[in-house]
């Protein structure tokens, strides 16, 4: 935990940097931290909304568990001119800290296969895997590049870190975290937020009243996925070690 901190405070004065002012395009090293979590993670409204997708019937001669380079064959609409797929499987369900409503399901990533033959069932070939593929895992289309820009002014919004994707406990510069509000909250892409960690709770040492310091602000996220009810944002500086359940506030409304 120390160590992991004071990283985290000899990089604090370099991460000013990667914080993009109004308007101004996403550095290299910020796309690239973003693009290649998409290759691994997809959030999804609702688990029907990932039940719809195409789905993998049986590897070749009809065994169960497929692995890199054997063929596999699938149902569902398959475009032959996207020539590759990513394979995942239904991972954790994320429900809001306070109202215990379904706001989503995450996507755990299982691989990526080749389209190669059309027919009742689609032949692909496994590319790269993570585990074993398995029949019921579903195929989906890579997504889009990247491209942001952060809007001069944002609605203000405020919720909580909920989860960790790459399943880390410490939180620190690149990492990418999901959070409980999405469009219908306000949020947009682009759109950047201020970390605030809550006050620590103490004994007074005269009275012996237990006693909660003021919270502080620990860092700064930018959102750069956005869906109905859940975020996907990048941690851009951190002058502290993060965690779930940190709160977050628009970025424009603490300066």
């Amino acid at each position: 935990m120390r160590k992991s901190l004071l990283v985290l405070l000899l990089w604090a004065p370099f991460a000013v940097a990667l914080v993009p002012p109004p308007e101004q395009r996403l550095d290299a090293t910020t796309q690239k931290a973003i693009q290649a979590f998409l290759l691994h993670n997809r959030l999804f409204d609702s688990p029907e909304d990932l039940d719809n997708a195409p789905y993998i019937v049986a590897t070749d001669a009809g065994r169960v568990l497929g692995a890199n380079g054997e063929h596999i064959h699938a149902r569902g609409s398959l475009d032959p001119a996207q020539p590759n797929y990513g394979i995942f499987r239904r991972g954790k369900a994320y429900t809001d800290p306070d109202t215990h409503e379904l706001l989503g399901i995450n996507a755990d990533d299982i691989g990526t296969a080749r389209f190669l033959l059309a027919g009742d069932l689609t032949t692909l070939a496994v590319q790269r895997v993570t585990r074993e593929v398995r029949p019921g895992d579903r195929l989906l289309r890579a997504e889009p590049a990247i491209s942001l820009t952060t809007p001069a002014h944002a609605s203000f919004v405020e919720g909580h870190i909920i989860d960790v994707p790459r399943g880390v406990s410490q939180i620190g510069l690149l990492d990418a975290v999901t959070l409980n509000k999405g469009r219908r909250d306000g949020l947009a892409d682009g759109q950047l937020l201020t970390v605030i960690r809550a006050g620590a709770s103490v004994r007074d040492a005269l009275t012996g009243a237990q006693t909660t310091l003021p919270d502080v602000r620990a860092g700064t996220l930018l959102v750069f996925r956005t869906h109905e009810k859940l975020s996907y944002a990048l941690v851009l500086s951190a002058s502290r070690a993060l965690a779930v359940m940190d709160r977050f506030e628009t970025a424009e409304q603490t300066q």
